[in-house]
């Protein structure tokens, strides 16, 4: 158990968010296998309150760049604190959002407020937030172990996603999840690379 659980210490630490992306394809295939390895995650009530859309086609991608570059134009030209700004500079971000259409899958997640443990049912989902967090990792850890790099995308406000994807209003976008592979000169940078360790982020009350 403990050679398993180092085994899977090593794979995830080798993950990175990139930003520089291919647009070499990714077979449909393993785009599903992954979704349905997020959807095994636990949930309040088990209600799976979470739907995925998986999203290759260019128009489609188009649109959502459009949309989301123009929701970060307002959040780096104003709508976001000095401090906010700040802490983003190591990162290097801006505004420009390219990958969102050089990258061959987005995976737009959202989160459903009533649904239930069946397909079509209209009851209220619990525990909403935590649940499709958990789902989001699961799919990050799927998509990684499957050889992929990702980056969560979280441009604020995301209704234009809900539009977009033609989903109800009953489900909020949740985050925007860009997959492919690393571009040939995919960097990352070095302040992403700082990770607490294992004393830093845990205590053990024996």
């Amino acid at each position: 158990m403990r050679t398993r659980a180092i085994a899977v210490l090593d794979k995830l630490r080798t993950r990175r968010t990139i930003r520089d992306f291919s647009d070499k394809p990714v077979d449909i295939a393993i785009i599903e296998s992954c979704i349905q390895a997020a959807g095994t995650a636990p949930s309040g009530a088990n209600h799976q309150p979470w739907h995925f859309v998986a999203i290759s086609n260019p128009d489609v991608k188009r649109k959502i760049r459009i949309a989301a570059e123009a929701e970060e134009a307002e959040f780096y030209g104003g709508r976001a604190s000095e401090e906010w700004l700040e802490a983003l500079v190591p990162l290097g971000t801006d505004a420009s959002k390219p990958f969102l259409e050089v990258a061959p899958w987005l995976i737009a997640v959202f989160a459903q407020r009533r649904g239930g443990e069946k397909l079509g049912q209209d009851k209220k989902n619990y525990y909403v937030t935590e649940s499709v967090g958990l789902a989001t990792g699961m799919l990050i850890t799927a998509l990684h172990s499957a050889g992929l790099g990702t980056l969560t995308h979280t441009p604020a406000p995301m209704g234009f996603l809900r539009e977009i994807c033609g989903r109800p209003e009953t489900e909020k976008p949740f985050v925007l999840m860009v997959v492919g592979h690393p571009a040939k000169d995919a960097t990352v940078p070095k302040h992403a690379l700082v990770k607490k360790d294992l004393g830093e982020i845990s205590t053990f009350i024996s």
